[in-house]
């Protein structure tokens, strides 16, 4: 478990903040840029002295300034990787990888140099200087270095934030696979929902300087404090499920959420496997009777919990059984169909408007 109480002011700005986020896994400090992510994670690291406050990782208090104990930023073994990689100029990718390993703690010699080249995919590139790299190469080898100094936390601030679109989806499947293959806990700031969407198995919502919202991205996905900071066409629910059925030719998978099976738009997926997903509520068609003779194939049967206005129309959420999705909706709709707390309803999804994701926490090294 990461906790954390913290006070720091500075130069106008207040933060204040209290969080607890289960470890190992991916803690996604989200919000807008100036709300406090980075000012945050300095604090845990230690770079940047609180106030007041308590941090505590995995039973290992590393700093409370009531009774007095603040570990060196050194023994704190905590991994920090920034937005601009900062190797050293002047060494090789090799000779940036073995600063790493040279910063660990014998006794905690964990994770092996052999398995972080392969798992970054560096191996070609260890003879180079940092010069001779692309933006998402030296992410890749930054990440690396990190790891081999044998982190108990992981701290990642905006690591895609300096890449253009391409060099960003060429470091998140490796983000990926440090989540579900190494059981380092990560921090991971982003202002970017895909990121979070992608990565987080905890995720804390930040607004000026304070933790507007906490809790698993399914949750958090529900909270109009979300809706608040991401926009309304951004707004949707965010459901784990099991791919229950995979067809390689149509790039389509049956995954299993709450008590019904939705088709999804994905390329090799696996039966059996974890995977989670994103409904844009603006996506989600409601009818009060069962559908026929229609294209879209995704008929999820539910119930209408909750009914809210939502700046000029109005989102209808829907329990399906063990999940909620979202739906935005006309109130003129609302009127017609007659919706209410309770209503049957079938939320109709088009399989090409869902986004899924692999999601496999807590696999196997």
């Amino acid at each position: 478990m990461l906790k954390a109480t913290l006070l720091k002011r500075r130069n106008g700005f207040t933060l204040r903040v209290q969080l607890e986020a289960p470890t190992p896994g991916v803690v996604a400090l989200f919000g807008r840029s100036g709300c406090g992510k980075t000012t945050l994670v300095n604090l845990i690291s230690g770079l940047l002295e609180p106030d007041e406050g308590r941090v505590e990782l995995n039973g290992t208090v590393l700093m409370d300034t009531r009774a007095g104990i603040s570990v060196p930023v050194e023994k704190r073994r905590i991994g920090y990787v920034f937005q601009d990689a900062r190797l050293f100029p002047h060494l090789s990718v090799l000779g940036n990888l073995r600063y790493g390993e040279k910063r660990a703690l014998s006794s905690a010699r964990v994770i092996v140099f052999d398995e972080v080249i392969a798992l970054l995919g560096i191996q070609s590139l260890l003879e180079r200087r940092p010069h001779q790299l692309s933006g998402g190469e030296r992410q890749r080898v930054a990440l690396g270095r990190a790891l081999l100094s044998q982190p108990a936390l992981l701290l990642l601030d905006e690591p895609l934030a300096a890449l253009d679109a391409a060099r960003r989806e060429e470091v998140l499947p490796y983000l990926e696979a440090l989540r579900d293959r190494l059981s380092i806990p990560m921090v991971y700031v982003s202002h970017q929902f895909d990121e979070v969407l992608r990565l987080a198995t905890h995720v804390v919502l930040m607004e000026a300087g304070s933790v507007a919202a906490q809790g698993s991205l399914t949750e958090v996905s529900l909270r109009p404090e979300l809706r608040a900071i991401v926009g309304s066409e951004a707004v949707g629910a965010v459901l784990d499920g099991h791919v229950t059925r995979a067809d390689p030719k149509s790039a389509l998978a049956d995954l299993r959420v709450g008590h019904g099976v939705l088709r999804v738009s994905l390329r090799d997926a696996r039966v059996g496997a974890s995977l989670r997903v994103q409904l844009l509520a603006r996506d989600i068609i409601l009818a009060t009777e069962p559908p026929h003779a229609l294209s879209v194939r995704n008929a999820l049967r539910g119930t209408v919990t909750t009914i809210e206005k939502d700046d000029d129309a109005v989102l209808v959420a829907v329990d399906i059984g063990d999940a909620t999705l979202l739906s935005r909706v006309t109130p003129e709709a609302v009127e017609a169909l007659g919706l209410q707390t309770g209503v049957h309803v079938w939320a109709l999804v088009k399989a090409v408007s869902t986004r899924g994701h692999a999601f496999t926490i807590g696999a196997e090294r």
